[in-house]
């Protein structure tokens, strides 16, 4: 196994720990359409929004895991995600105040930027 494949399985696990500690701090809060209904609903139809980009990242992995379109996509959304989490830190409803949640954050766009490097190196 090569360095970029282990690369990109812990960017991914680490993606669907975020995901998981989005729905602890209430992500959806930060979100215009979602910010003024009730938890329950936002809720709903946050965690059901990502089914399908779930669907599609795993569907194309295990489909051709030799598609280069997919790894790069993933990074450069993470590198975006991360800045757009930095500019919005001090937003009133930013539930990521925690040193777990900005390492997991930060950590992803820094791999990101490492994995990306590499697929052209």
């Amino acid at each position: 196994m090569n360095t970029n494949t282990i690369l990109l399985a812990l960017i991914i696990s680490l993606l669907l720990l975020h995901e998981m500690d989005a729905i602890r701090t209430k992500e959806w809060k930060m979100f215009i359409i979602l910010k003024d209904m009730t938890d329950e609903t936002a809720y709903k139809i946050f965690l059901f929004a990502h089914l399908p980009l779930y669907f599609l990242v795993i569907f194309l992995i295990l489909h051709n895991n030799s598609n280069i379109l997919l790894p790069i996509i993933i990074d450069i959304f993470l590198i975006g995600h991360a800045i757009v989490h930095f500019c919005f830190r001090k937003k009133e409803n930013n539930g990521f105040t925690s040193l777990y949640s900005k390492i997991i954050i930060y950590a992803l766009g820094m791999l990101a930027v490492i994995h990306l490097y590499l697929q052209f190196s």
